[in-house]
């Protein structure tokens, strides 16, 4: 079957904004069903189909339900449904989950059975990154190849070449910003420290990190302490940033804090150990 250009053209869009939505795409029918295998809709996270068809009234609500889930987990899954005489043939109740298939009814007359495929395209999240160092360089060409949507902030005449970040500011005044997760490292390295580090605790993030010793984190949080910055939000400043493994140059500080950012990003997703393995890492902070 062949895709409408609209749907083509709507992801594209949608991916190029950063914007969340599910793509969903049947990938089997049997017997009498209002759409054939290759239909593809676009979904948007309030339940509205904005492209595509997959099909009536037996279809949407089971393929909605699981968009709306996609969206929330961040994780691929199959629908099948089917008519309630079939499900109960496989011993299985609407709603249940069997080995990475979600089981719903199908209550149209045609009693066809429907698979579909649903992915989530979420936006990337962002990395933001406050300073001028080499350590600042450093992150904005490692991350962008990890997926990172990296915005850059720092006077940018200290810059000998223009940084490829997608996002630059020059100064560390950062506006407006986009509703995905953000994950924040201060590497201004002697060069404007207070300054940045004002500006990131204004900013919500899921990590906030510091690079630069300890000594001097807490010299600064001792500063901004005493000017009345919330001690609970100041200890969540990761200092230094990065995980533990004796990293030297600036791209291997660059890598031990993406690596650090990257098992926060990915927690949950792969276990409960993970969480472990995030927290012996980092027991050096």
């Amino acid at each position: 079957m062949t895709v409408h250009p609209d749907v083509l053209e709507l992801i594209s869009r949608l991916k190029a904004a950063d914007e969340a939505f599910v793509l969903a795409t049947v990938v089997r029918t049997v017997s009498v069903t209002a759409a054939k295998a290759g239909a593809k809709a676009v979904i948007r996270p309030d339940g509205t189909i904005v492209a595509g068809w997959i099909g009536g009234g037996c279809a949407r609500g089971a393929t909605l339900r699981a968009a709306h889930e996609a969206l929330a987990d961040g994780k691929s899954r199959l629908v099948s449904i089917q008519p309630e005489d079939l499900l109960a043939e496989l011993g299985v109740k609407p709603d249940e989950d069997r080995e990475g298939i979600k089981f719903a009814k199908n209550m149209c007359p045609s009693q066809g059975t429907m698979d579909i495929f649903i992915e989530p395209i979420l936006p990337r999240p962002a990395l933001l990154i406050l300073g001028s160092s080499p350590v600042a360089e450093a992150l904005v060409e490692e991350a962008r190849p990890l997926g990172y949507h990296v915005t850059l902030a720092a006077p940018l005449a200290e810059f000998p070449t223009t940084p490829e970040a997608d996002v630059l500011i020059d100064g560390f005044e950062i506006g407006p910003l986009t509703a995905t997760r953000r994950f924040l490292v201060v590497s201004t390295q002697g060069k404007g420290d207070e300054a940045a580090l004002r500006a990131a605790l204004s900013i919500d993030a899921e990590y906030h990190g510091f690079v630069g010793s300890r000594r001097k984190m807490a010299a600064l949080r001792q500063k901004l302490a005493a000017e009345g910055f919330d001690a609970a939000m100041l200890d969540r400043v990761k200092a230094p940033a990065g995980l533990d493994i004796g990293a030297i140059t600036p791209e291997e500080i660059a890598m031990s804090i993406l690596a650090e950012i990257t098992a926060r990003r990915r927690l949950g997703q792969r276990g409960e150990s993970s969480l472990k393995n995030v927290a012996a890492a980092s027991s050096h902070a």
